[in-house]
């Protein structure tokens, strides 16, 4: 079915900079935008798709910006957010208590968790998201189709990152044994994945990375197999990377080198890998990043929340590294808000390198063609022919955005605080409408949710 907004603000991309357009209409068809154009032009159309849609949706009170696209996550994680025993603690602290309570995991505790998580990402205005998952734990029924099943409940696009552990506190990692699994079965379930799962082709809902944990948790061994096994089937390459100065020692003290080194040694650095956080990096580092085009998914909430340290973004930035944004887990955030997570990074930013450090340009460019970019997706992140028809409608009479609003449509966005979207199209169908979610029963899913928080992971 064709769909034409009419007489919207419009915040999209030309030749990589943001602009704003007036009283435009966006023609979709098929799933992908048509044609981007002034609403004016309507009455002198005379093509039948532009003149007598399927559908005609009024943007008369709406700025319409790209979907916003999440680079690192981990879903299942909203069943122990805002846990009180970890509110204070470092990554490896944080992780240790965590581990406890994630060894009970089941297939319906994942796939419930990352509905929640889900249907918060769509309410920011996020339609596509990369969610990492690795707790397989011993004996558990749990599988990535927990995941999967979640994202096309709601209607999201993601990829899906197998996720890895093989390496125990009996061999010197940091995860319980109960949550690690055999280097064996891990490569044939990956394999089994990407046979079944991964669709490669342009505007596909669903695609499968490869997705070993980190350098204190998986051995060179998996990491290379992974690799190969990743390239074989054309997939990305995900993992997280010089997040906190404990990775950084641990690295040193066990390979000798510090985590960017580890991988590129490991043939762990290119185009097709995209590494969660580097908040540690030296000018080396950065140079070798941005020389091999590797993707950064930089998450400053969760950077932030556990007090790993900032990101050089300016510096990477200015290498022409690719660099996306990430909400991550939803216990280290402690919440699903990309657009929020837009305005942490300017805000982050300038904490550290003055008012300058990061124009709203810049942020808003982050989690669109920023993100778009990490995860090898050109149909995404922008509104434009050919791009897929993901759609976030923030209205503008929001209480939020009063007089902002009138000043700069963009600004308003990122500067303020906004709730939520009011309608999100994914792919062309709605799966936000009047603010709430189009595609499940929230209601519902929350008091099934509290009851499992409250039973099992307390």
């Amino acid at each position: 079915m064709t769909v034409r907004i009419d007489n919207a603000t419009i915040v999209c991309h030309r030749h990589e900079d943001p602009v704003v357009l007036e009283d435009h209409s966006i023609l979709i068809e098929g799933g992908f935008v048509q044609d981007v154009f002034p609403s004016a032009q309507i009455r002198n159309a005379s093509d039948a798709s532009v003149i007598r849609p399927g559908e005609v949706i009024d943007g008369s009170k709406h700025i319409i910006i790209p979907g916003l696209v999440n680079t690192h996550h981990h879903l299942y994680q909203s069943l122990t957010r805002g846990l009180r025993s970890v509110q204070d603690a470092p990554l490896f602290g944080w992780l240790a208590a965590l581990y406890q309570k994630w060894k009970h995991l089941d297939f319906e505790a994942v796939k419930l968790a990352s509905q929640i998580s889900i249907a918060e990402l769509l309410l920011s205005g996020c339609t596509t998201t990369s969610d990492h998952f690795y707790v397989f734990p011993r004996g558990s029924d749990v599988r990535i189709e927990a995941v999967l099943e979640a994202a096309e409940s709601l209607g999201i696009r993601i990829h899906a990152c197998r996720g890895s552990m093989s390496v125990g506190q009996s061999k010197g990692g940091l995860p319980p044994d109960e949550c690690v699994q055999d280097e064996r079965d891990i490569l044939a379930d990956c394999g089994r994945v990407l046979e079944q799962f991964h669709d490669p082709r342009p505007g596909s809902m669903r695609r499968i990375d490869l997705a070993p944990c980190s350098p204190f948790s998986v051995s060179e061994g998996l990491s290379r197999d992974t690799a190969a096994l990743a390239r074989q089937h054309g997939a990305l390459l995900h993992t997280h990377a010089a997040e906190t100065l404990d990775e950084e020692r641990y690295c040193r003290e066990k390979f000798g080198m510090r985590p960017i080194e580890w991988l590129d040694k490991l043939d762990w650095l290119g185009t097709d890998v995209y590494l969660a956080h580097c908040v540690h990096l030296s000018g080396a580092d950065i140079e070798r990043l941005a020389a091999t085009r590797t993707g950064i998914a930089h998450c400053p909430c969760s950077n932030m929340r556990l007090g790993s340290g900032i990101p050089q973004i300016r510096r990477l930035l200015a290498a022409g590294a690719r660099v996306g944004l990430g909400v991550d887990g939803s216990s280290s955030n402690d919440g699903n808000h990309l657009l929020a997570e837009a305005r942490q990074a300017l805000l982050l930013a300038r904490v550290a390198g003055g008012a300058d450090a990061m124009t709203v340009a810049q942020a808003f460019t982050l989690p669109t063609l920023g993100s778009a970019a990490v995860l090898n997706r050109p149909e995404l992140g922008n509104i434009a022919p050919g791009c897929a028809a993901d759609l976030a409608l923030f209205r503008r009479d929001d209480l939020a955005l009063a007089g902002a609003v009138e000043q700069d449509p963009l600004g308003a966005l990122l500067l303020c605080h906004v709730g939520r979207a009011d309608c999100v199209l994914i792919h062309g169908r709605t799966v936000v409408k009047d603010g709430r979610v189009a595609t499940l029963d929230t209601g519902g899913l929350v008091e099934r949710f509290n009851r499992l928080v409250c039973e099992k992971y307390r």
